[in-house]
């Protein structure tokens, strides 16, 4: 709907109508799963039993609430630090394909820009067994050739981290890369003309300009590495990120837990949403 040309009045209150249709259909089944979170019940289900906290902080045999299961627990850890190192690595390695390919012309820049392009029209499992084939390949052949069994190149931490890294970090390329096309080079080229060094000026210049897309995208490459599931199960092993972990419990049958977990995800991840709109509104003011 475009506001300059004047719309009827049951247009509007048809317009209006759909919208809240479509945040209704959006919100719905996430109300439904917090909700079943707080019901005293044993599945998350109907009738409604009555309100508790008991998928949360309860620990006995019957009812072990999220708090106290120590294999969703150990899945979190496992997840924030994988989040942490993607969205670490996929940052510093933005900025400098940014700068590349944003600052300088080389032959070859187009056919570069297209590889790094080539991770997001992958499916992830595809992405995942491919990394999976390559590294399980050179781990075979140093164990039959050379004795060595570097655990490493088996599916764990590591392959998870390469495999989310390969195309968060592309995402958080291009964010970055729309925030520096808008910038002004001259301010740079006073600031070396005032005899400043090509660091410096990266430093208190360009650097704080892309202070709002740097926090955007490694908020962004946070969420993205940890709700990832496509690449994750297939490069994960013994130790299993968050969302790994809730495939097998959903395998086994769905529980209050799953629904708390769940709630809790959805509670983080508007606390990031928000952090970031903050950020990003006192960068303009």
């Amino acid at each position: 709907m475009i506001p300059s040309i004047p719309q009827s009045q049951a247009f509007k209150k048809t317009y209006s109508v759909y919208v809240g249709l479509f945040f209704l259909f959006l919100l719905a089944p996430l109300i439904v799963v917090a909700v079943f979170s707080l019901n005293d019940s044993l599945f998350p289900s109907l009738p409604w039993e009555g309100f508790t906290l008991d998928w949360y902080f309860e620990d006995s045999k019957e009812r072990r609430g999220l708090f106290h299961d120590r294999a969703i627990v150990d899945s979190i850890g496992t997840s924030l630090v994988i989040a942490v190192c993607v969205a670490v690595m996929s940052i510093s390695v933005a900025v400098s394909n940014a700068l590349l390919f944003e600052r300088y012309h080389f032959r070859g820049k187009s056919v570069l820009y297209s590889l790094m392009l080539l991770p997001l029209v992958i499916p992830g499992v595809i992405l995942g067994i491919s990394i999976l084939s390559f590294s399980s390949g050179i781990a075979n052949n140093l164990e039959d050739n050379y004795g060595m069994d570097l655990e490493l190149l088996r599916p764990g931490f590591l392959l998870i981290v390469l495999g989310q890294f390969a195309f968060i970090s592309t995402m958080a390329t291009l964010v970055i890369s729309a925030r520096l096309r808008k910038f002004d080079i001259q301010l740079e080229e006073a600031a070396l003309n005032l005899g400043a060094s090509r660091f410096d000026v990266f430093r208190t210049i360009t650097l704080p300009w892309l202070k709002p897309a740097i926090m955007g995208s490694a908020i962004v490459a946070f969420l993205m590495s940890f709700e990832n599931f496509n690449t994750t199960l297939i490069l994960a092993g013994s130790d299993s990120p968050l969302t790994i972990t809730l495939f097998d419990r959903m395998r086994e049958g769905s529980t209050p837990v799953l629904n708390a977990v769940s709630t809790l995800l959805m509670l983080g991840s508007g606390a990031l949403a928000l952090f970031s709109l903050f950020v990003q509104r006192k960068k303009e003011q």
